[in-house]
C-alpha cells in the first residue's frame, strides 16, 4: 500500500466520523432554542441569570451541562422575547427552565396546559394581556411593567405538611406538577385505579399471564400455517 493511498483512507474515516458527530449534534439538538432568531443578550434579565448560573448560551436558550457528559441539553432559561410570536404551542422541550421570557409578542392567548410539568419555572415573563398561567393565586408575586407581566416565585399547590392531600384519593400523596398542575401518587403498597389496590403490584403474575398467553397464540397460528402449507 503506498503512502498516498493510506493518506486518503485517513481522510475518508475523518470524514465520516465527522459525520457521524454532526448527525449526532443535528439529531440532539433543541428546537426551541432557535424558535427566535437571535441570542439571549446578556443585558436582560434572563442574560443575567444565565450568566450567574454559568450557563451556556444556544440560540434562545440557556443551557447547563447533564452531569459530567459534553452534551448541553439542559434547559435553565428560555428567552422568546420580542419574536413576532402570535402563537405559542409546544415548550416541552424547556419543561427544566427556571426563567422563560416570552413578553412583548402578539401573543392573544395561551393553551391552559402548556406550562403543565415545568415545575422549576421560578420565573415567567408575560404579555400584559397575558394571565399568569394557574391564576395569581398560584405565584408569590405577580408584578405588570410596561407590557411585560411578571409572575415570580412558583407556589406548590400541595399540602406541604407531608400527609394525604384532600386534593388526591385515599392512600395517595399530591405533588406539584407546573403551575396549577398536581399529580397524586400511590403511596406504600397501594396501586391500580384511585390507588385502592393493596399490595404489590404483581408484576410476575401480570407479564407471566401475558407471555404465555402470547406464547400459546404464535403456536396456534404456526401449527393453522403449517396446515395451511401442508394442504396445499
Amino acid at each position: 500500500m503506498t503512502a498516498g493511498s493510506s493518506q486518503q483512507n485517513a481522510a475518508g474515516v475523518l470524514l465520516i466520523i465527522h459525520l457521524y458527530l454532526y448527525g449526532s449534534y443535528q439529531l440532539t439538538e433543541l428546537q426551541v432554542c432557535h424558535l427566535c432568531n437571535g441570542t439571549v443578550q446578556n443585558g436582560t434579565a434572563l442574560g443575567q441569570f444565565c450568566s450567574a448560573s454559568a450557563g451556556l448560551i444556544d440560540g434562545c436558550c440557556c443551557l447547563l451541562r447533564k452531569g459530567n457528559t459534553s452534551n448541553a441539553d439542559y434547559i435553565i432559561g428560555l428567552d422568546l422575547s420580542n419574536c413576532s410570536l402570535s402563537h405559542v404551542e409546544d415548550l416541552r422541550e424547556a419543561s427544566t427552565a427556571a426563567m422563560i421570557d416570552i413578553s412583548l409578542n402578539p401573543i392573544v392567548q395561551l393553551n391552559n396546559s402548556l406550562f403543565q410539568g415545568f415545575i422549576q419555572l421560578d420565573n415567567l415573563f408575560l404579555p400584559v394581556n397575558l394571565a399568569c398561567p394557574g391564576g395569581n393565586a398560584s405565584w408569590d408575586k405577580v408584578e405588570v411593567k410596561g407590557e411585560t407581566r411578571h409572575c415570580e416565585g412558583q407556589k406548590d399547590i400541595c399540602n406541604q405538611t407531608g400527609h394525604l392531600s384532600l386534593n388526591c384519593p385515599e392512600n395517595s400523596l399530591c405533588a406539584a406538577y407546573g403551575p396549577g398542575f398536581f399529580e397524586c401518587s400511590c403511596i406504600d403498597d397501594f396501586h391500580g385505579y384511585k390507588c385502592l389496590r393493596e399490595g404489590k403490584f404483581p408484576i410476575v403474575k401480570v407479564f407471566g399471564l401475558l407471555g404465555a398467553s402470547t406464547v400459546l397464540v404464535s403456536i396456534l397460528l404456526w401449527v393453522t400455517q403449517r396446515r395451511k402449507v401442508k394442504s396445499v
